[in-house]
């Protein structure tokens, strides 16, 4: 048994008869006791479908409290478990089977439908289950060694989450048992988290930010979970205020519909519970920040994670925020790169380096330019203040050279998210014939009249003259329905670059 197995175990018989997870897509509250209940359905399963120790089961489902005993069942046994973004394509997820060819699947019946024409797939519902009946097991008959039922270890993979790709092909992290629980306490720590508590999870269960931070520190706190299917403006602030809820996890695009969407704003009230909400994955403008706490009475604590850390590496103390940076180092060490050497010198600024008890020292499939004596590389840019407080500028791969000048396109999307019309803005690199990369700005814009999309054009022009340089200013504006994003909601930049230059050569066609 493991320390990570051993607390789950224990915390379960803790909890059993209280109520620990409610499922809102169900309307319905589990217990310590139902959980563990769908823990030995699955464990009995698993273990009839030749799945042991070192096994790795590839899993794709919506957001719904069933990933609790999933997660649990695997984790006893020493298996593996492989989440995958739901929205996946349904080919998508037949390539990567027959790519890495698992000995197992757990997927939702219409998923599940997709691998009907594989003969040695065998597909069994598990409608024993309380947290998601019918959720289908595959079984790769295949997979013939006999399955180990050796114990885990600490240094057993509980978890290969795919990172975010907004550049390029996924990665895959493997997450030993021992990172895994060094990051819950940590994450119980650094929030303060007590049994009175009871987090909103809004973000992709697949993702590490809801299988680490939210669910994993919040069950061994001994707090309360509430699962939404996915993140609604118009029953978030409802959703907070039925279920007693005291604190959540975002992402910037979050904050800025929160702000902006009418039926959000309708259904805030005033009486919450709520101590905080934390923000991460990509940078959160220092306007809108304010503008939250001033609005909705909540302190917005941001924070600087990767999936290759487990997620958080900084985060900002409960007392001492400082709007617009990533707060402090938090048992994590963080530095920039300054040659062959490691330095928080205040205001050096350069890429930033991490290292510590929950960080990868490689990847599954091995990357070894990404790591230097021992530090994960990680491509974000960034700075450190007299208070120890990091500031980040952004990825090294995001900076727009505009004819040497190097441009940040949170600064430009900063100064854009100040009027009101804006909905959202992605600053991204476009071709140019002079300096080689032109700073374009887009702008979701619900409005389909020409006149007043000229009008708001002129309005961004004018707002980044005052208060850009020359180089920094967007010289091309364009107006869209929606940015390309990948399953967490990060904006794909490059593919966002590709279709903005797309755009203007068929304008230029059609003039």
């Amino acid at each position: 048994m493991t320390k990570l197995t051993s607390e789950l175990k224990q915390q379960l018989h803790n909890a059993e008869n209280a109520r620990v997870v409610k499922d809102e897509a169900r309307g319905r509250w589990f217990t310590g006791s139902e959980i563990m209940h769908d823990v030995h359905v699955l464990t009995r399963e698993l273990r009839r479908a030749n799945i042991g120790k070192d096994d790795v089961v590839f899993m794709s489902l919506q957001n719904a409290a069933v990933y609790l005993p999933i997660n649990q069942a695997l984790w006893y046994m020493g298996a593996t478990v492989h989440p995958i973004a739901p929205s996946t394509g349904l080919d998508g997820l037949v390539a990567d089977f027959k790519e890495f060819d698992y000995p197992a699947m757990l997927l939702d019946a219409p998923r599940a439908a997709a691998f009907a024409d594989i003969d040695y797939l065998e597909q069994k519902p598990l409608d024993d289950l309380l947290m998601f009946p019918g959720l289908v097991l595959l079984r790769n008959k295949h997979h013939t060694q006999p399955a180990s039922t050796d114990d885990p270890t600490e240094d057993t993979l509980g978890m290969i989450l795919n990172t975010s790709g907004t550049t390029g092909k996924p990665k895959r992290v493997g997450l030993t048992h021992q990172m895994m629980i060094n990051t819950a306490h940590n994450d119980m720590a650094s929030h303060k988290l007590t049994p009175a508590d009871t987090v909103l999870i809004v973000m992709p269960m697949f993702h590490i930010n809801a299988q680490l931070v939210l669910v994993l520190s919040s069950f061994l706190a001994g707090g309360k979970m509430v699962i939404a299917p996915k993140f609604s403006a118009s029953r978030f602030w409802p959703q907070v205020l039925d279920n007693d809820v005291t604190w959540s996890s975002v992402v910037p695009t979050i904050v800025t519909i929160l702000l902006k969407n009418e039926a959000a704003n309708a259904a805030y009230r005033p009486n919450h519970k709520l101590r905080f909400v934390r923000c991460a994955s990509s940078m959160l403008t220092l306007g809108h920040h304010q503008e939250f706490v001033r609005r909705f009475n909540t302190p917005i604590l941001e924070g600087y994670g990767m999936t290759e850390a487990c997620s958080q590496c900084t985060l900002n103390p409960l007392d001492a925020i400082k709007m617009g940076s990533a707060g402090k180092p938090y048992n994590t060490d963080v530095a920039i790169v300054s040659g062959d050497d490691f330095v928080q010198t205040p205001g050096f600024s350069g890429e930033i380096a991490i290292r510590g008890n929950h960080v990868i020292t490689d990847y599954l499939d091995p990357r070894p330019d990404d790591f230097k004596d021992g530090w994960l590389l990680t491509g974000d840019l960034g700075y450190f203040d007299e208070d120890g407080y990091l500031w980040l500028k952004g990825r090294s791969k995001d900076i727009i050279n505009r004819g040497g000048e190097k441009v940040s396109p949170t600064r430009v999307e900063g100064v854009i998210e100040e009027l009101d019309f804006v909905k959202n803005v992605a600053v991204v690199p476009v071709s140019d014939e002079i300096y080689g990369e032109a700073v374009a700005a887009a702008v979701i814009d619900e409005s389909d009249d020409a006149r007043i999309q000229a009008q708001h054009a002129e309005q961004i022009r004018t707002l980044t003259a005052a208060k850009l340089a020359n180089f920094e200013r967007p010289s091309q504006i364009y107006f869209l329905k929606s940015f390309p994003l990948n399953p967490t909601g990060k904006i794909l930049r490059p593919k966002l670059s590709k279709l903005l230059e797309q755009t203007e050569e068929e304008t230029r066609c059609a003039e």
